[in-house]
């Protein structure tokens, strides 16, 4: 697992776009997060993970929280098919948890889909409980988020395993 950077948007979002068909982010969005990713005043931590090939590597995830005032939210978070059952999930949001404690985050938010039953697992997992909905917040499908909330203090040496 490395940092994200400008070079990987592209290879990102090929498998944005394969895993989030209807509702992928656009290069824009990727390009403004990483704008706030780097320096003394960065409010973003943005991870791929890459594996080897033939050809050099691949990336196989990505993940992206923002952090401000004590509250962190998971962006993003994504793992190509061929990865679902590694522990690859598990692996990239415990570096963005480990990144919310390095922002000083008492809490972090996160929306997942609520048809995402995988994810919401996998949150639910390392201590992330259900707070409420956002009613029709993935377009354009105009499907429904679970929010989600995970205190940091209670999460805390709180070691888990994908």
């Amino acid at each position: 697992m490395r940092e994200m950077r400008w070079w990987d948007i592209e290879p990102v979002l090929a498998l944005e776009h394969e895993l989030f068909p209807e509702d992928a982010w656009s290069p824009a969005m990727f390009w403004s997060e990483l704008a706030h990713a780097r320096g003394p005043r960065a409010t973003r931590h943005y991870v791929v993970a890459t594996e080897p090939t033939e050809a050099g590597s691949r990336i196989v995830g990505y993940a992206g929280l923002a952090a401000a005032g004590g509250l962190g939210d998971v962006q993003t978070i994504a793992a190509a098919r061929d990865q679902w059952g590694t522990g690859l999930g598990s692996r990239l949001l415990t570096d963005l948890l480990q990144h919310a404690t390095a922002f000083e985050c008492e809490e972090v938010l996160l929306e997942v889909r609520v048809d995402n039953l995988r994810a919401q697992r996998l949150y639910e997992r390392f201590g992330f409980e259900p707070i409420g909905f956002r009613r029709g917040y993935y377009q354009p499908g105009n499907v429904d988020a679970l929010v989600m909330r995970l205190h940091m203090k209670t999460h805390q040496g709180t070691e888990i395993h994908g």
